[in-house]
């Protein structure tokens, strides 16, 4: 069950996703609907995760959005939920519709330079194993790795890429697991930002993630909705709420969804779904 401090602050915003004809829901992937892993082809959801998303997605009351690290494209095969929701995929850079269609802006040739600076070093390193290579940006990722070797690998990485970032303008942006060097057109704020601005300002929105990167995202969502940390352990945040994964997500996942068939089965009377 949700903490009764997180439930205190929660039903009042799901009251008005009762009342309200369409909501948002912003969702990390990595590390906040699937637990972290070794081989990043096997992050399938924290089971009940994606039989929760898809029904709230069927039932039509509320538009998911997923803003993940990842490449958009790898996202669908494991989150598997049909009809598909709309991915942000590389903190924001892609955008890749319900519809398959993808948005992404041209990169300058200063950034394609940079990218290939930084790949070329892994190769000279003998680290290219460690790497995952996606559209505007490389990430390098430790996780599984010895606390050790971890922290030799971070300082190798960092102290190989840091002058080709700075040099070039490119991010350099540390996360769970890993760092990766990017271009820096946008991040996950970016892309909150610009998708509120494409919906009704009485929609209301919540954001979930879980690292580092979504902070920019928690940010952005300030005085608008409500954003929520997921991770097994409390940190530092600019969240306004704190779940633990997978029992407290779930939990969450399950009141949106009975607020929203609340809505159809009693129209102005949905409170009582929220509150029963």
């Amino acid at each position: 069950m949700l903490k009764p401090e997180v439930k205190s602050q929660l039903l009042p915003f799901l009251q008005t996703v009762a009342r309200a004809p369409q909501a948002v829901l912003l969702l990390d992937y990595d590390g906040t609907l699937a637990p972290f892993q070794a081989q990043r082809d096997q992050a399938y959801p924290y089971a009940g995760v994606a039989l929760i998303l898809q029904e709230i997605v069927r039932n039509g009351r509320t538009r998911v959005v997923v803003i993940s690290g990842r490449d958009a494209s790898d996202v669908f095969p494991l989150l598997n939920i049909h009809p598909r929701p709309e991915v942000w995929g590389i903190h924001g850079l892609q955008r890749m519709k319900t519809d398959g269609s993808m948005e992404m802006p041209r990169l300058d040739e200063r950034t394609l330079n940079a990218l290939s600076d930084a790949d070329r070093w892994l190769d000279y390193q003998q680290l290219r194993h460690t790497a995952e290579f996606k559209a505007g940006s490389i990430a390098v990722h430790w996780r599984g790795l010895s606390e050790s070797d971890t922290e030799n690998l971070r300082s190798r990485v960092l102290l190989g890429w840091r002058p080709i970032a700075e040099h070039s303008g490119l991010n350099l942006l540390e996360f769970d697991g890993g760092v990766e060097i990017r271009a820096c057109e946008a991040d996950k704020g970016d892309a909150v930002r610009t998708f509120l601005a494409e919906i009704s300002p009485e929609a209301p929105v919540a954001y979930l993630g879980d690292d580092n990167t979504d902070e920019s995202a928690f940010r952005a969502m300030q005085g608008r909705g409500i954003s929520v940390l997921v991770r097994p352990k409390w940190r530092q945040t600019a969240a306004q709420l704190w779940l633990k994964p997978p029992d407290e997500l779930l939990d969450f996942l399950g009141l949106w969804l009975k607020t929203c068939i609340g809505h159809d089965a009693f129209g102005s009377g949905a409170a009582a779904a929220v509150n029963g």
